[in-house]
């Protein structure tokens, strides 16, 4: 019985590694996102950002969507098999989880159309810089969430007590 807690443990130590190990890997692209991308993007005349954005929106969707997802889906498992080892940082573990489902939530609150409505340039070049702001502003918002998600990750790590 023993033996057998302790591969489960083992199991669960990984769990918590592989969920801080995406989420650092997350936030990084997120923050690369944010201090490289939309500089740029908000360098462009609007007729070349929705020709840039068109060439890549699939690029960026691609890259991003199944990141986020794995990453949610790791905090999420971590945070279930905390709970059952009854592992001392479960509850940190709970909050990374809880953190980067909010961060995967954004995408359908506002991402998914703002990246859509770039893509297709359905929105007047009026606009564009406009829009760029309030994009960057939900993006930093996201960057900041999965921030707190890391951090918890990390702390769920420790072994208190």
């Amino acid at each position: 019985m023993e033996e057998s807690r302790t591969a489960m443990s083992l199991v669960c130590d990984v769990l918590r590694l592989l969920s801080v190990t995406s989420l650092g890997l997350y936030v990084g692209a997120m923050l690369t996102e944010g201090f490289v991308l939309v500089p740029y993007w908000r360098s462009l005349p609007p007729h070349e950002f929705f020709r840039w954005y068109a060439a890549n929106d699939q690029r960026l969707l691609g890259f991003f969507g199944p990141l986020t997802s794995a990453t949610a889906l790791l905090a999420v498992t971590a945070a279930l098999v905390s709970l059952w080892e009854g592992h001392p940082g479960r509850w940190p573990a709970v909050v990374a989880a809880a953190f980067s489902v909010a961060a995967v939530v954004t995408f359908f609150l506002y991402f998914r159309r703002a990246n859509a409505s770039f893509a297709a340039a359905t929105i007047s070049a009026d606009d564009v810089a406009l829009e760029l702001r309030r994009w960057s502003a939900w993006h930093w918002l996201r960057t900041g969430i999965s921030c707190v998600a890391l951090a918890a990750a990390l702390l769920s790590l420790w072994r208190l007590g």
